[in-house]
Formats: C-alpha cells, sequence, structure tokens
C-alpha cells in the first residue's frame, strides 16, 4: 500500500485539490466539488492506497503564483503523471498550448500524427490527472465553443479568461 497526502485549498476558482507523495511531487489535481473523480482515479492508479492529510507549501504557493497572473510559475513543480504512452503523449501535448491560447481536440490529435484520434484524445484529456500544469481547460471544440471540463465548464472558462483566451 502506498502513503499519498492530500490537501484542500481555496483558489480563485474555487476549492482545488493537490495529491502528492513524501517528496511534494504532484500527483492528482482536482477539483473537489465536483464529485468522486479523484478518488476514482487514485484507484485505478494505485488500486492501493492511504490518503492523509498533508501540507505542501511549495505546490500550494505555486499554484497561487499562477492564479495571481504568474502563468510560469506552474512550471516549478515536479510532477508524476502515470497513465499510459498514448495518454502522457497527449497530457505533454497540451503543456505546447500556449498560454491565451485554445486549440480543438482535432487539432491536437492531427499534431500527434493521428487525425483520426480525435476520442481518443478527448478520452485522454477527460483522465488528465493534474490538470492546471497539463491545461487540459485549453482545449475547445471545434466550432470554438467551450466542451467538457472535470472541474466544470464555469471553472474552465473562469480559467481561459484568465490567461486571456478569447472563445466562442
Amino acid at each position: 500500500m502506498i502513503t499519498l497526502y492530500e490537501e484542500v485549498f481555496e483558489t480563485p476558482c474555487g476549492p482545488l485539490s493537490i495529491v502528492f507523495d513524501g517528496d511534494e511531487t504532484l500527483l492528482h489535481l482536482d477539483f473537489p466539488d465536483q464529485g468522486d473523480r479523484q478518488t476514482r482515479l487514485l484507484s485505478r492508479r494505485y488500486k492501493k492506497f492511504e490518503l492523509l492529510r498533508g501540507e505542501s507549501q511549495y505546490i500550494k504557493r505555486h499554484i497561487m503564483a499562477y492564479m495571481a497572473g504568474d502563468f510560469t510559475a506552474l512550471d516549478k513543480i515536479k510532477c508524476d503523471l502515470g497513465g499510459t504512452d498514448f495518454q502522457r503523449r497527449v497530457w505533454l501535448a497540451l503543456q505546447s498550448i500556449p498560454v491565451g491560447q485554445t486549440q480543438s481536440y482535432r487539432d491536437l490529435a492531427m499534431r500527434l500524427g493521428n487525425p483520426k484520434a480525435v476520442r481518443a484524445v478527448a478520452r485522454a484529456n477527460a483522465l488528465n490527472p493534474i490538470s492546471l500544469i497539463y491545461p487540459c481547460h485549453r482545449v475547445i471544440g471545434s466550432n470554438g465553443k467551450l466542451t467538457g471540463y472535470a472541474g466544470g465548464l464555469a471553472r474552465k472558462e473562469w480559467l481561459l479568461k484568465h490567461e486571456g483566451a478569447n472563445f466562442s
């Protein structure tokens, strides 16, 4: 059994939960007001784990700096994504979408060299365990409209506006 640590704190876009290991490597980031997603994904990844209350001033400080407008602050957080090879390719590709810009699922699939993998890209996006740092909120529908986000569409809109993105 693995021991993980969780801290929940308020941000300008609502409550945020971070799960990290003893070395303060971020393993999961989620919005606890959106149901049991965190528990489901952690159970899928770790099977048996103990989740203890913890504190990570380092991770929290960098997330709050991002929330205050320092969009490079998240780059300083060490992460461990887990996932399949394909999922990691999708999640890493998310980081190449510049702050203030958006990209469609189709564009992302094309960038990954598989234009027919739109649904697979969308599914990997939905399973992203560290959403702000691997910014799935920057992925929108081909029509320019906001589509699914584990944190809720209102939060997705808040994050995109916070970063200065234009979208329908």
